[in-house]
């Protein structure tokens, strides 16, 4: 987790960063010191820590990062919102990391049960398009998933029946790009990967984390 402070280069030590923050965040939801009841604070709660380790990534006055939440950009598709961007600028020149969240609670936070298991299944997938997208635009450098839940069978499924699983993104499942147009919610859907993904799950306390980026 260090190597957000000794990785060689600022991009790298900002990437680092990503992780630790994602480390320490993941903890401390599972230790319920910091709540998380949906995706928008999830979003404030994780930027806030990582805003924290961003000046440890600096090694001179050189290197100046920052954060901005729901950065508007233009697409193939239209206007996208990135959840997260970090941005960074040093002699070496500027990085631009594109994060998107994604948070499932089986219990909502209007306090009733939540469905739409596959719409989350297929939202990850539809994260990972939209950030191989903005790095072959040349929006960000690079692209980083985050996600998080609390239902068991989203990690550990005793079976995969079900169109949902088009979109496993069950604990040890890997990907090598992939065009899937299974539907989801009756509404079609169309989404390319480039790149490949391993989906490796974390538990602390009541809840998995995930953290992805394409290779």
């Amino acid at each position: 987790m260090t190597d957000f402070i000794t990785a060689p280069t600022h991009e790298e030590r900002l990437r680092h960063a990503v992780s630790a923050a994602w480390g320490i965040f993941a903890r401390k939801v599972g230790g319920k010191t910091i709540p998380v009841n949906k995706e928008a604070s999830m979003q404030l709660q994780y930027a806030y820590i990582l805003r924290q380790l961003i000046p440890l990534t600096s090694h001179s006055g050189h290197e100046v990062a920052d954060i901005e939440l729901e950065t508007g950009v233009k697409t193939k598709s239209g206007t996208n919102e990135i959840d997260i961007l970090l941005k960074g600028e040093s002699t070496q020149g500027k990085s631009l990391i594109a994060i998107e969240l994604k948070c499932y609670r089986s219990i909502a936070s209007s306090g009733g049960p939540r469905g739409a298991h596959d719409i989350f299944m297929k939202d990850v997938y539809e994260d990972l398009a939209i950030l191989e997208e903005y790095v072959s635009l040349g929006i960000a450098s690079r692209g980083v998933a985050l996600v998080m839940n609390d239902l068991a069978r989203f990690v550990n499924p005793k079976t995969k029946g079900g169109k949902c699983w088009a979109y496993d993104i069950s604990d040890g499942y890997s990907i090598s790009g992939a065009n899937l147009s299974v539907p989801i919610g009756g509404k079609d859907i169309s989404i390319e990967l480039q790149k490949s993904y391993q989906f490796n799950w974390s538990k602390f306390g009541s809840f998995w984390f995930m953290e992805l980026e394409g290779v």
